[in-house]
């Protein structure tokens, strides 16, 4: 591997570290009543339904399989710790799916970043790692609100 390319590789692994760290910081500061809002940020113009999760994605068989860093920053949750069954833990719960999914989204757009010192082929290898990376953590989180929300459903 050339210097340059060592230098760029080195470039992109700290900006992904630090946007990452950036951004888990700031929503562990998000409050709850804002997470709990009706934001447009939570709406889909389509339905999404646990099925869908499972048949087209089979995300049963390989959700657990990715690393839940939730408890990574000082103040954040780790969602397993989160896994009592009365109302108040499921609804916290919920909450903080929307908070990883927030992280998720707003890692994604780093890789437009890289395009200030890549080459178009490695800009699209960051792109390719954005959606890697993140598009299955934010299905998980979709995916397990709607059991949340199920689960919601039948308690009084």
């Amino acid at each position: 591997m050339s210097a340059s390319a060592s230098q760029a590789l080195l470039q992109c692994a700290l900006g992904w570290l630090s946007w990452s760290l950036l951004v888990g910081a700031l929503a562990n500061r998000i409050p709850t009543s804002w997470l709990a809002g009706g934001q447009w940020i939570w709406r889909r113009p389509w339905r999404e339904s646990r099925q869908g999760f499972e048949r087209r994605l089979a995300i049963r068989r390989w959700k657990g399989w990715l690393p839940d860093a939730g408890n990574a920053l000082p103040k954040g949750v780790a969602k397993a710790a989160l896994v009592g069954r009365d109302r108040s833990d499921l609804e916290r719960l919920m909450l903080e799916t929307r908070r990883a999914e927030l992280v998720h989204l707003l890692l994604w757009p780093f890789w437009i970043v890289t395009s200030s010192w890549l080459a178009p082929a490695g800009v699209l290898l960051n792109l390719l790692f954005a959606c890697g990376f993140n598009l299955p953590c934010i299905w998980i989180q979709r995916y397990n609100r709607l059991r949340l929300i199920r689960l919601l459903e039948r308690r009084p």
